[in-house]
């Protein structure tokens, strides 16, 4: 005689987690009646000891989290031999009344939008329920679809010779409104780890160069593909962290991360190892941070907390001190951190190895005083500054400008695109260096445009 199967312990458990939040005394004694109303029949020991065992795991109703409650419900041995005993006896548990919950945000001591549930984050970006789904893509129906319209990017690799291309990933224009929405209302309060300096209000490359300044050995150190290495699960742990509930973590994590399409990664141009290219094309396939999305810095930031957490505490037992801009990390210390060099390498690549992350072998420096030592485009010897061969070559470029007319240094024939260039490389020294950058200002100024 075969017994009848009921419903999927997971579908039941989903059931009786709900029921327990929509309970306003979480206590053993109360939430004992719960499976009751839910399942029907009379009160079973079982249901007390699984009352018992959700309040010792959750002593606090978790309102935010009610997939994380399903999860201690389903894997609570009171429940699953309860499920099991019932299906070999033929009479399988079955849920009788669903109660429907709402669910709250969990505190957060940062300034952020108050998201209750989905419908709140509708509200926020202007959008209902299903088209915020579909701008999320939570079913990840974009990666094969064909290319049209109705794609949220636009792909462009970046041939870079001898190094592994790179993917700008740029969302179309509704979609990036709903980012910076996202980004302004959700994510701008949130505080980067102090050792990050890039993308980052009031922080800079001058910020992030400063702490090395007159350093007896400087180390720079690169992350491979660092956007496509933070992964969707990453972004959804951080906004889970920040007091986001589930759904609304979900929803959050569908419009900032993106899976590059399958015809998008076939078309990789050349350049890089195999097993670079290898790991690029894995890391795209798979839900991340594009490089191109407004939100893209910031929550990579948010998502490396922890990272910077590690190589900041393992740098100050060495004796170094860190750093880093977007995926940029530098080193730097006295003489013991120059003899012991190589050994915090290793440590380096082993922190970064835990994270999820890689090193770019071919990136790693260590510069001794003796030799030019820049941060992030910065001169750290001895003050923040710009090389001195750069600043020379554009001080003789506006000196023929202003003698011989900018189309006798315009040899690409730029036009106006031109006058931008120079003005843009003027205003970087003047950023690193004022002194020297108000007088390249007052050069270009006399440039007969």
């Amino acid at each position: 005689m075969s017994t009848r199967r009921g419903p999927d312990a997971e579908v039941v458990a989903r059931a009786l987690a709900g029921a327990f939040l929509a309970e306003d005394d979480w206590t053993p004694s109360a939430l004992a009646d719960v499976p009751v109303r839910v399942l029907g029949g009379r009160r079973r020991r079982w249901h007390e000891q699984l009352a018992e065992q959700v309040v010792a795991t959750c002593p606090r109703p978790p309102r935010d989290a009610p997939r994380y409650l399903t999860q201690v419900v389903h894997q609570a041995p009171p429940f699953d031999r309860a499920h099991r005993r019932a299906d070999r006896q033929g009479h399988p548990l079955r849920v009788r009344r669903r109660p429907v919950v709402p669910t709250r945000a969990g505190g957060s001591p940062w300034p952020t939008a108050p998201l209750d549930d989905v419908a709140d984050l509708a509200r926020l970006l202007d959008l209902d329920v299903a088209h915020l789904d579909w701008m999320a893509d939570v079913r990840h129906l974009q990666r094969r679809a064909r290319p049209g319209p109705l794609h949220l990017y636009r792909h462009r690799w970046l041939e870079r010779p001898g190094r592994t291309p790179r993917l700008l990933e740029v969302p179309t224009p509704r979609l990036r409104r709903v980012q910076r929405t996202v980004l302004d209302a959700v994510l701008a309060g949130l505080p980067a780890h102090p050792a990050a300096h890039g993308f980052v209000p009031g922080r800079s490359v001058v910020t992030g160069a400063r702490p090395h300044v007159g350093a007896d050995v400087v180390l720079r150190a690169d992350l491979a593909a660092f956007f496509a290495s933070v992964t969707a699960g990453r972004v959804h742990r951080t906004l889970r962290f920040l007091g986001h509930p589930e759904a609304v973590a979900h929803a959050l994590t569908g419009l900032c991360t993106h899976e590059a399409p399958v015809g998008v990664l076939a078309a990789m141009p050349a350049g890089g190892t195999p097993g670079d290219r290898h790991a690029l094309r894995r890391a795209l396939a798979d839900p991340h941070l594009p490089q191109g999305a407004p939100t893209s810095p910031h929550l990579a930031n948010l998502a490396v907390h922890r990272l910077d957490l590690r190589l900041d505490a393992y740098a100050r037992e060495t004796g170094a001190v860190y750093t880093r801009y977007a995926d940029d990390l530098t080193f730097s210390g006295g003489p013991e951190v120059g003899r012991r060099a190589g050994a915090l390498l290793d440590g380096v690549r082993r922190v970064v190895r835990d994270e999820g992350h890689r090193l770019n072998e071919t990136k790693t420096r260590v510069l001794p005083r003796h030799r030019r030592q820049a941060v992030t485009g910065v001169v750290v010897n001895d003050a923040p500054g710009v090389g001195r061969r750069e600043v020379d070559a554009l001080r003789a470029e506006l000196h023929n400008c202003v003698v011989h007319g900018p189309a006798s240094q315009d040899r690409q024939e730029r036009g106006e695109a031109y006058r931008a260039h120079l003005g843009g490389r003027v205003s970087w020294v003047e950023h690193v260096s004022p002194a020297r950058g108000a007088r390249l200002r007052a050069e270009l100024e006399r440039i007969q445009w």
